[in-house]
């Protein structure tokens, strides 16, 4: 799945333009579709290196997570503590107007509330009111023989239906396999697994835990999770922008 693409120039725009300037018609589409929808290019090498260079800066940490400790597969990931790094919060922050009727829009088809208010800090302020106030953005990184177990990042009553990840290195040069695979648990029917290769600089929307779909009796929801295939050589880097805070 892929969208039209942006010119190599386009990374050069400050961060809310790039995102502002994405085929969102057509990655909404493709939201309603499967549940995962690929980015064209949002961000430059040099930014993809930049980014993937914090991960051994300890002091940007709140927490690590060594996944076989927990039995979440083999790797690592860590998650951000306030204050985000600056490239990490525009992301986020640039996302969100134009993920918001996407949560909007499903949460009417299945008739539940739509507690998400148009700016990013009322929401993260209201996930502070509830008990959730640890960061989630977070980096993760495999290498040979890693990978990620299938699962859905919920960290309190408070949740967002949709998530980005972003690819920090080139697939089939850097690193072959890790493959982001999605599998749905479609109603009255067998599993349907998607699976998406990130490019460098990409991003990846994706549902968080299940998105509605049409059957005879109207809007039902289909659970989703996410995972990452076997990391067959190289090192593999993400970042993930989580858009509710943990407990």
């Amino acid at each position: 799945m892929t969208t039209t693409d942006v010119a190599p120039k386009a990374t050069s725009l400050p961060v809310a333009t790039r995102v502002d300037r994405l085929a969102w018609p057509a990655l909404a589409g493709e939201l309603d579709d499967v549940g995962v929808a690929l980015t064209s290019l949002l961000l430059s090498v040099a930014e993809c290196r930049s980014l993937a260079g914090l991960y051994d800066d300890d002091g940007l940490f709140r927490s690590t997570i060594d996944m076989a400790r927990h039995r979440f597969g083999e790797g690592q990931y860590r998650y951000f503590g306030h204050p985000l790094p600056g490239l990490v919060a525009e992301l986020r922050a640039a996302f969100w107007p134009h993920l918001l009727p996407v949560a909007r829009e499903w949460a009417g088809r299945r008739g539940q509330p739509a507690p998400w208010p148009d700016d990013l800090e009322d929401w993260l302020g209201l996930c502070r009111e509830a008990g959730q106030a640890r960061p989630t953005p977070l980096m993760l990184r495999y290498g040979p023989g890693d990978w990620n177990a299938l699962h859905r990042d919920l960290y309190g009553e408070l949740v967002f239906p949709l998530q980005v990840v972003l690819g920090l290195d080139e697939p089939g040069v850097d690193y072959t396999g890790g493959e982001f695979v999605v599998v749905e648990q479609r109603p009255r029917a067998q599993s349907r697994a998607t699976s998406s290769v990130i490019g460098q600089g990409q991003g990846l929307v994706f549902t968080t835990r299940d998105r509605p779909v049409r059957t005879k009796r109207g809007w039902a929801n289909s659970p989703m999770r996410h995972s990452v295939s076997v990391v067959r050589s190289g090192q593999r880097r993400t970042l993930g922008l989580v858009f509710h805070d943990a407990t």
